[in-house]
């Protein structure tokens, strides 16, 4: 990792020459008698799709409002586009689009009207706003619902604008918090094919929090996170690597003596319980093995299956359990109280900003 205080000097003409756009060192943070992130590090490169996989409780959320300025940590670094997430908080602000966990759009505005809000906190001119807000509510095929109230959207659509929203000031990195949990798989999908859209046609780097092994899969790289510390970060295919080729899983009507005759008959494989199941990782070539299986197990098989392995299977070797299972405690992410200073500290107003009427929409020559 670059030396990271060298990094924060730098001029603003040179932030795009940053490599590590997110750099975070030995971050710590404790909620009561919890330990959210306990001595993270990781860095992430511009222009990359880096996933944070874990289960709930896991830490997730705590990272990314961390790197978002929306709370502090105990101790260690980390910078984003090269500030300092302290000291250096507003521009770290500026460089970041941010889609959170819950909903925050106002229903009782329209959608256009959601995007001129957040255009004008974060100073995007009129003129940039009319250009900026056709070419990504095109892009989110949300453009014919501009004038719709916000309250008459479906969950998908709310989702939709929630990320035209974070990119309406273009933003260097984009942060996701969970953004399709509660959707539909169809509207899943859409979510992430304009997720991808605005990595390849802005190169903005793409930071999410996801519990959903199929959209890690998508991700450059992915950090496991379990009980506050990374247990893995690679690509998803080298994570996969790590339990290496194919994975057998069958039940019998014995599974202790089928387990027993395994271990003593194939003792160059490793055989584990998946709840009421026996697992079996071997080299490649399965589909070979598992007649010789068949053959050499006494008690009756009832079912077997014969597959790659997974992000799942991976999150089982590293942690032991599944990644949907519920931890004993949950981490107390966020304070439930509104503040609203917090919120208003989160944007820098200018005297001489010009203070337009939200609703005047008939002045925006934008048909």
């Amino acid at each position: 990792m670059k030396d990271l205080s060298e990094e924060a000097e730098q001029t603003e003409e040179n932030q795009n020459n940053i490599l590590e756009i997110i750099q975070v060192k030995n971050l710590k943070k404790r909620y009561k008698h919890i330990t959210a992130l306990d001595g993270i590090s990781f860095s992430v490169k511009r222009g990359e799709v880096f996933g944070f996989l874990g289960p709930n409780g896991a830490g997730k959320t705590t990272m990314i409002n961390i790197l978002c300025t929306l709370a502090l940590a105990d101790s260690g670094l980390a910078y984003v586009n090269g500030y300092h997430v302290i000291n250096q908080s507003n521009l770290v602000r500026e460089s970041i689009g941010l889609v959170f966990q819950e909903t925050t759009l106002d229903n009782h505005l329209t959608a256009e009207e959601n995007l001129y809000l957040h255009a004008m906190l974060y100073g995007v001119s009129r003129k940039d706003f009319i250009e900026r807000k056709r070419e990504i509510l095109k892009l989110c095929e949300l453009w014919g619902k501009r004038k719709m109230k916000v309250e008459s959207f479906s969950g998908g659509m709310k989702r939709r604008l929630e990320l035209t929203r974070a990119l309406i000031h273009q933003p260097q990195i984009l942060f996701l918090d969970e953004p399709t949990i509660g959707l539909d798989p169809q509207t899943r999908k859409k979510i992430w094919d304009y997720i991808f859209t605005v990595r390849k046609k802005e190169n903005t780097t793409i930071f999410l929090t996801t519990q959903y092994l199929n959209e890690a899969e998508s991700c450059d790289r992915i950090a496991i996170i379990d009980h506050g510390k990374i247990v893995a970060i690679d690509t998803p295919e080298n994570l996969k690597k790590m339990i290496g080729g194919d994975i057998i899983i069958f039940k019998t009507e014995n599974n202790k003596q089928a387990e027993k005759e395994f271990r003593k008959k194939f003792p160059q494989y490793s055989i584990k319980w998946i709840g009421k199941e026996l697992k079996v990782e071997i080299d490649d070539n399965g589909d070979k093995f598992l007649p010789i299986l068949v053959k050499a197990i006494t008690p009756h098989i009832t079912s077997m299956q014969l597959r790659r392995p997974t992000l799942e299977d991976v999150f089982l070797e590293i942690t032991g359990r599944k990644i949907r299972e519920e931890s004993n405690g949950k981490i107390e992410e966020e304070n439930k109280d509104f503040d609203i200073t917090s919120l208003f500290s989160l944007f820098n107003f200018s005297e001489t900003e010009e203070k337009n009427d939200l609703l005047d929409d008939k002045q925006k020559n934008d048909e």
